[in-house]
């Protein structure tokens, strides 16, 4: 048995402002219930909550079952932690204690060669294996193997870092899936997976007898793997909490009707309300006149205090209103020409060229070479003009290549990290970036900067520092970024990893109306359909073009 109840969550950040109001939802045994809503809204907050890190204002987290917890993190691990430290992370709370035991032991040993350091290391291996250590090596040799095509004792030296963000969730969920747990918390399990990933992380969601609670934004995974949806729905004070007991097929039509029918209950109640004061002022009026009015005008007073005193229907809840705007320009007809390009170490040479408002797909299996063919294309290419230079300050590690891929003239390459690191924009409010602009694009007066944020569902953060928002705010600022910089060339790495439903679908409009080319290396099946072809990095080093997305390449074949 394992099941998590949420009853009346209320939760207040530092500066008063409330958070979450009143959430109440269970996430019965066996479900594989999924958690939506706008960024920002706190889902991961009240994760944070229902794992024990964050203790709320009000109300109470009851659950069954041992809880295994992938955080939020995993996929951007860049410290000096190893696979082993990884899978530490997501093994039971006593298996973890006795690593760091060990860790801590065996760092003592380097430093110390004394009687009781030794018998330290001593004891601190028979509690690893009482607690199940060696065991779980075991297991974790399955895991090294099916999420690295390599063995444990071979990975867990290897650095976290050196695995791509795609390879470091799988490592995680193959421990989490394959370990002892009844209950997972899972934020954003699929953020980073290429689709054959995903697909298998909807295969352990539909067989796996867990219990599942996880955050995702992915429309097609929700739409084959998620039983049933909670929704955090933002509200004047703090978001509440809708539960849809069915999958994403029947999600959005479901809450259709029932904002149509909060929508008519608020009308029925408003026109209802509007005839008890009437009414009472039409008694009111008698009674100064005729004194038999008296006990009508009372009772009516009586009515229409017991109407109020119960309230009106719930409100329907706060619409995110996302408007991207991506300008674009004319550029040359040959956007990008690509000749014999070999990106060192990753894929074989290949040819290929991209036109003036081409819509192009970048596709394949994490760790062959998507990423750096746009970090590539972001510092302008082989030898690059002053005019295809970045237009921003983001930080773009060279890319070893032989061959050359040149870009067209009037082409101003706008780069979107995956992993949303920038550290020109840390320490600095979202209104003072805009207002002070930079090289690139010009700084914008305080009116037209928050109209800028608003537009991009921002308005609340207007003061918060770039690295205080959530993944998907942070997506959607640099996208605004993009939209100032006068880019004609958009290069989105994963764009809507982070973003939330309404956010995926206004990038999607906002693309389709952008005066310009777009390269987009992207997992998300849903969001591959609005493109017109695709660059697919095969799993045998070549890339190859098609007019419809390849989603089978497997993990690259390469000495590791």
């Amino acid at each position: 048995m394992a099941h998590i109840d949420v009853s009346g969550i209320d939760y207040f950040l530092s500066d008063g402002t409330q958070l979450l109001n009143g959430v109440t939802f269970k996430v019965p045994d066996g479900s594989k219930t999924a958690l939506i809503g706008p960024n920002g809204t706190g889902k991961t907050t009240l994760f944070r909550i229902i794992a024990g890190d964050l203790v709320p204002d009000e109300g109470v987290i009851g659950r069954s079952g041992n809880m295994g917890i992938m955080r939020q993190f995993v996929g951007q691990v860049r410290d000096d932690s190893t696979v082993r430290d990884l899978l530490v992370s997501a093994a039971p709370p006593a298996l973890a204690a006795a690593a760091r035991t060990v860790d801590e032991a065996e760092q003592a040993m380097m430093e110390f060669d004394d009687e009781p350091t030794q018998m330290r290391y001593a004891q601190a291996i028979v509690d690893w294996g009482d607690a199940g250590g060696y065991d779980v090596e075991t297991v974790w040799d399955e895991v090294c193997m099916a999420a690295l095509g390599l063995p444990f004792d071979r990975a867990q030296h290897r650095p976290a870092s050196s695995l791509s963000g795609g390879e470091q969730k799988r490592l995680v969920l193959e421990a989490l899936f394959a370990g002892p747990d009844e209950l997972l918390l899972l934020d954003e399990p699929d953020n980073y997976l290429d689709v054959p990933g995903k697909r298998w992380l909807e295969g352990k969601l539909n067989e796996s007898k867990k219990t599942v609670f996880f955050i995702s934004h992915d429309r097609e995974l929700l739409n084959n793997a998620a039983g049933r949806i909670v929704t955090l729905e933002p509200g004047i004070n703090g978001a509440g909490a809708w539960v849809h007991g069915g999958g994403f097929g029947s999600y959005v039509d479901a809450r259709a009707d029932r904002n149509a029918r909060f929508e008519e209950l608020r009308k029925r109640w408003d026109e209802e309300h509007i005839k008890l004061k009437e009414l009472v002022n039409m008694y009111k009026n008698k009674a100064a006149f005729r004194s038999d009015m008296a006990n009508r005008y009372h009772a009516a007073q009586t009515r229409l205090a017991k109407f109020l005193e119960v309230g009106p229907p719930e409100a329907l809840p706060i619409e995110q209103n996302v408007k991207m705007r991506l300008k674009g320009g004319r550029t040359a007809k040959r956007a990008i020409v690509a000749e014999r390009l070999e990106l060192t170490g990753l894929m074989k040479p290949f040819s290929t060229e991209v036109w003036f408002g081409d819509r192009v797909g970048v596709l394949g299996s994490n760790g062959s070479g998507k990423s750096h063919f746009l970090r590539l294309l972001a510092t302008g290419g082989t030898d690059p003009e002053r005019e295809h230079l970045p237009v921003s300050e983001v930080e773009i590690a060279e890319v070893p290549h032989e061959g050359t891929v040149k870009l067209g003239a009037r082409i101003r390459p706008g780069f979107f990290a995956q992993t949303h690191v920038r550290p020109d924009l840390l320490g600095k409010t979202l209104l003072e970036i805009l207002h002070r602009g930079d090289e690139h694009r010009s700084g914008l007066g305080r009116e037209a900067a928050a109209g800028a944020l608003d537009g991009y569902g921002l308005a609340g953060q207007s003061e918060q520092k770039y690295e205080s928002l959530s993944g998907g705010q942070q997506a959607r600022f640099q996208i605004l970024l993009l939209q100032l910089s006068g880019a004609t060339l958009l290069l989105l790495d994963e764009p809507t990893d982070n973003l939330d439903l309404h956010s995926a679908e206004a990038l999607e409009r906002a693309i389709d109306h952008f005066e310009g080319t777009v390269l987009a290396v992207t997992h998300d099946r849903w969001f591959a359909r609005t493109f017109d072809r695709f660059l697919v990095f095969g799993s045998d080093g070549k890339v190859y073009e098609s007019e419809a997305p390849v989603w089978d390449e497997k993990r690259v074949e390469r000495v590791r």
